[in-house]
Parts: C-alpha cells; structure tokens; sequence
C-alpha cells in the first residue's frame, strides 16, 4: 500500500529534477549531522528510486562514488551519473566487496529502505524491524571503522530496546524525524557516527 504525497516536497523535487520527495529527508539529516563529505565512498541500501543516491552523488563528487543496491530493477537514470553504481540484488546474496565492484569498505552507509506496507500498523513495525535488524547484521561487512550510518526505522516499542542495544556500536547516536515526514508516519531515522566496528 504505497501512495504518493503531492505536496510542497513533492514539487520540490520535481523542480529540482530529484526522483522522489524524500531527498529533503537525507539534506536535513545531513545538514544537521554532517554524515556525508567530499570523496566519501558510499553504499545506498534499498536506494530505488534514487534520490537519496543522488543527492549523496553530488555531495561527494568526482573523487567520491556511490553504490545503490536494491532488489528491484536498476533505475537507468542513475547509471547517468559518472560517480554512481547501481545493482540489482539482494543484500543477503552480496557476499564480497568486490560483487559490488569495490575493494574497501565503505565510509558511509545510508539506507531509506522500507517493507511493503499492509496498513496494519504491528505488520508494518515487525517488518520494518526485520530489515533494520538485517542491515545491522551485515554492517561490519560494508561499514568501514569510525564510518558513519543512516537508516530508516517504523517506531515500535521493539524498535526502541533494539536501538538501546545498538548504541554501543557507534561513538554517537540520534534520532531525528526530519520535516519532510508525513505528520502521520511512525518512520524516523537513527543516525550513527564514528563506527566502532568489530570491536
């Protein structure tokens, strides 16, 4: 159940020619964490349909790439773009660096992804832990040491203790539900600096 939200963002991003209204959700988690710079090499988890890989395109610049992977089909438009790899895959099927054409990891990991949403808001929450807990299961495996981390949560009681239990992970942790989210939506994002790795 997937709608889209025809508002003051929305027209935004189609002046501003980005593929969706949530690039205004990376700007102001960016402008106020400062989690992306000039030549970082950044992994987009779930990026379709793009603006988030975008935006991380141009901030990072010819010295900085951006790989997008997501299990649905690559979207042409990014290929447009000189610093940017897009994948069709799955994260649970990508076992190497190399599959994704790099060779160190990487200095920033973002991710927007979401379930495919019932309306039924525990369904909606459990399947939204799923992915969160999945992504942080494979992070030690993409996320350099002191690399910093973006990701999308439904808030749920679940979400919270997992949160509690991941602080440990990085040197600082926050939530921020940026302006751009529907006054309705549970999402918000948790974003993490300084990646404490295997420690």
């Amino acid at each position: 159940m997937t709608f889209k939200v025809k508002d003051h963002y929305f027209n935004k991003a189609k002046k501003e020619n980005y593929l969706a209204r949530s690039v205004y959700k990376l700007e102001e988690i960016n402008q106020k964490y400062q989690i992306l710079f000039k030549k970082d090499h950044v992994l987009d988890l779930g990026y379709h349909p793009g603006s988030w890989t975008q935006y991380a395109s141009q901030l990072v610049g010819a010295e900085g790439s951006v790989v997008g992977i997501d299990i649905k089909e690559v979207n042409q438009k990014l290929s447009a773009l000189d610093n940017v790899t897009v994948f069709q895959k799955d994260i649970n099927d990508v076992n190497t660096l190399e599959e994704l054409g790099v060779e160190n990891k990487f200095d920033v990991v973002i991710s927007d992804m979401a379930p495919n949403t019932t309306g039924i808001k525990s369904v909606d929450q459990a399947r939204s832990m799923q992915l969160v807990e999945m992504v942080f299961y494979h992070l030690p495996n993409f996320l350099r040491p002191g690399g910093n981390f973006c990701i999308k949560i439904f808030d749920s009681h679940e979400a919270q203790t997992f949160i509690k239990d991941q602080k440990k992970t990085f040197n600082s942790v926050n939530l921020l539900k940026p302006k751009s989210t529907r006054s309705v939506s549970k999402e918000f994002f948790l974003i993490g600096k300084g990646f404490k790795g295997n420690e």
